[in-house]
């Protein structure tokens, strides 16, 4: 089995963080988004995993190595490819072609989920969804009456069915796949401008191929700022054991840590209450301040503040005066 990871996007939704660092490698809970994705399809699919494949943009080269140890430490062969163009999501999965061989999982790296990856093997391939209000930012599936998927409809306009893809796929002949979408390419087939993952599917669909949905017990977006918060605030609720959130070399004095929190290597915490939900980055120092449902990244200062539903990056300084106040009854600051 092998795992495909396109994350070469922009994060325009996410800016200024992505400006210095890509979307994927922002972190949910003291780990960066990609990292989890990786870890949690590796934990839920259970088999081995050969390659790990990663998609990206010209991120660094601290970033592939980091990227090359994440797959390392699972028992894969971690591989480097790039997208030097928006072309879409099935090009963004060309650039990893050589890959494209065998069972493939595909996982876009801008959300994570609680999921069974229980594979069936009768089917070609399946393509997990989850039931949202409105999909019309989404591709979406139709399914028959026997659980078969009918068609795969990218972003409609119109209401065909509200069982939308969260960007989780498992193929079971990668290499159909890859010339499926090399079609697309010499034929400059487009979709909404783009070259679209679901056209390629859509095709093998109509030679012959079946799909069936694979449904997730959470969808977690981290697409935006507050999707971003609320997914933090999510993974922190599902560690079965809070207390190991909290680095031993962390420094806490004086302080109210109320659970679940993660807080990160040699962080320092004086006179502060923090929590609920709140991920403090390595190196960061907090004193005199009020923090909730809030991220803050590494090697940041936080004096005198009142944060909540915060994102704050690297290397950052919020620094607030303390106030001298003498206010009277029934006033409001």
């Amino acid at each position: 089995m092998n795992i495909i990871i396109p994350m070469a996007g922009r994060g325009s939704r996410l800016r200024p963080h992505t400006l210095t660092t890509p979307k994927p490698l922002l972190p949910i809970a003291g780990k960066p988004i990609v990292q989890r994705l990786v870890e949690d399809m590796a934990a839920t699919y259970g088999g081995k995993i050969d390659e790990i494949a990663y998609v990206i943009g010209d991120f660094g080269k601290q970033v592939e190595e980091d990227l090359l140890a994440v797959a390392a430490r699972l028992g894969a062969r971690g591989r480097i490819f790039y997208q030097d163009q928006p072309l879409g999501t099935a090009h963004a999965i060309q650039c990893a072609q050589e890959c494209l061989e065998g069972e493939v999982i595909i996982g876009f790296a801008d959300t994570l989920f609680r999921a069974d990856f229980q594979l069936d093997k009768t089917k070609d391939g399946v393509i997990w969804v989850k039931e949202v209000e409105d999909p019309r930012a989404f591709g979406v599936v139709t399914v028959d009456a026997a659980g078969i998927i009918q068609e795969l409809v990218e972003k409609p306009e119109t209401f065909v069915s509200n069982l939308a893809i969260i960007g989780i796929y498992y193929i079971q002949d990668g290499a159909l796949l890859r010339r499926e979408i090399q079609h697309l390419l010499d034929n400059d087939i487009r979709n909404k401008g783009e070259y679209q993952l679901t056209d390629a599917l859509e095709r093998m669909k109509s030679s012959g191929k079946r799909f069936v949905p694979g449904t997730v017990k959470e969808w977690m977006d981290c697409g935006n700022k507050d999707n971003v918060l609320d997914t933090n605030t999510r993974i922190l609720q599902l560690q079965t054991n809070p207390e190991s959130l909290i680095s031993p070399n962390a420094h806490i004095k004086d302080s109210i840590i109320i659970p679940p929190c993660y807080i990160g290597e040699g962080a320092r915490v004086e006179g502060s209450v923090i929590g609920p939900h709140v991920a403090l980055g390595a190196g960061t120092q907090v004193r005199q301040s009020v923090i909730a449902d809030s991220i803050v990244r590494d090697n940041t200062q936080v004096e005198h503040a009142n944060l909540h539903r915060a994102l704050v990056g690297t290397h950052a300084q919020v620094l607030l005066k303390p106030q001298d106040i003498n206010l009277g009854d029934f006033s409001v600051i």
